[in-house]
């Protein structure tokens, strides 16, 4: 491949259909690439891919997927390519990208920020403290907040997006091996497993009111919450539009609890705009009401709510908090995330003793570090103290 020379730096830009089959030919003959994606998302609901980085162990280069012409069918797969490993750092978003312009999930993947967790880097590292603290090295974050979507972008910004991949490459060298040395791959299956499910990347209007937060929990509520949230989700995927700008989350919420039946009703939904009450998103609105109250009110939307709300008996609080410390001395001693180990649900259900067969965190390897201990707690066999002989925190199993 020809390299093109700016202002004196040598790089490989890809910007038509010849140069990249000619990068997809030596791509092919890698046993892993590192890759990362530049996108604009402030105006859309879907991600505009406006820069695709890769490399691999002798070299990188950028494909400028704006360039007139230029069909990704060649690098889509390399992505789909099973003899190759895609290597991301927290690469859901450039997942998300490949799965909507490819209608495919990259595979196989290993993500670096997963795999930190369970290395001793803590939750959500930065890939510029995990390239700090593995190669030495600061990167420059000057150019962070480029808008990647304007040509031409200087040899800074080019650099900039270069050092997302060739930097990442000692960075999955390096936690492959600790990975293999102190036997924690199947300790990340899970993770990488989420982060390759096509359902997460997949619209889902009929799930959307879950993710917003509300105080009301009636049937009539719920109801029409769930039939505005979906219109609204249906609406930003129709015309490529961030949700917020149709009508916010606190406003949602509001129409719903006002629930109107005519247009004098938006008058009495808190903080609707004018123009919304008078123009035809208004008028959307009272149909999507309309339809919901017409329909019989589900008991089942109220046990999902209701299954939501953290319900704790006050005997067992104390004992939460003990799995909490507990979990966080165990975190630090094995050098793996919390959050990874056991979720706030599996300390509750720990210490309500429900769900025992099924909690994930009484399985497998969590068990072995977490699980076995945390259920000597519940039964008063295990116990917590500072020994100042050793001057460190000392679990210790319990006679009856």
């Amino acid at each position: 491949m020809e390299k093109k020379v700016l202002k004196g730096k040598t790089m490989q830009i890809i910007e038509n259909q010849a140069e990249l089959e000619s990068l997809c030919q030596v791509l092919k003959k890698q046993k892993f690439v590192t890759i990362d994606s530049e996108f604009v998302r402030e105006k859309t609901y879907f991600s505009k891919l406006c820069l695709l980085q890769v490399g691999w162990l002798d070299d990188a280069a950028i494909i400028d997927p704006l360039s007139n012409g230029l069909n990704l069918e060649p690098f889509f797969a390399i992505m789909q390519d099973k003899n190759i490993l895609k290597v991301f750092h927290s690469g859901r978003q450039d997942i998300e990208i490949f799965y909507n312009l490819s209608g495919k999930i990259p595979q196989p993947v290993f993500d670096t920020q997963i795999a930190a967790m369970v290395c001793g880097f803590g939750a959500s590292v930065s890939y510029s403290t995990l390239v700090a603290e593995v190669t030495k090295v600061e990167l420059d974050k000057s150019s962070r907040l480029t808008d990647w979507s304007k040509r031409p972008l200087d040899v800074k910004q080019l650099e900039y997006a270069l050092r997302d991949v060739t930097y990442l490459i000692p960075c999955y060298l390096y936690l492959d091996k600790y990975l293999k040395e102190h036997n924690r791959k199947e300790w990340i299956k899970e993770e990488i497993a989420a982060l390759c499910d096509e359902e997460i990347y997949k619209p889902d209007p009929e799930s959307a009111w879950l993710k917003i937060r509300h105080s009301v929990h009636g049937a009539q509520f719920l109801a029409v919450l769930k039939e505005l949230a979906a219109w609204r989700e249906r609406r930003a995927v129709k015309f490529n539009t961030p949700r917020h700008t149709i009508m916010k989350d606190d406003i949602l919420v509001n129409v719903a609890a006002v629930a109107p039946k005519t247009e004098a009703d938006l008058y009495k939904v808190r903080n609707l705009p004018q123009d919304v009450q008078k123009g035809k998103l208004g008028r959307e609105i009272l149909e999507v009401v309309g339809k919901a109250l017409d329909m019989p009110f589900s008991s089942e939307l109220q046990k999902i709510d209701r299954a939501r709300q953290v319900h704790i008996p006050p005997a067992a609080s104390a004992l939460i908090e003990v799995l909490k410390l507990l979990l966080k001395i165990k975190s630090e001693q094995e050098g793996v995330v919390a959050h990874l180990i056991a979720s706030e649900q599996d300390l509750r259900d720990i210490a309500c003793g429900n769900n025992d067969k099924t909690n994930p965190a009484l399985k497998g390897w969590r068990y072995d570090i977490f699980g076995k201990t945390a259920l000597l707690f519940r039964k008063g066999k295990a116990s917590i103290k500072y020994d100042t002989g050793i001057k460190d925190i000392v679990i210790a199993e319990t006679s009856d």
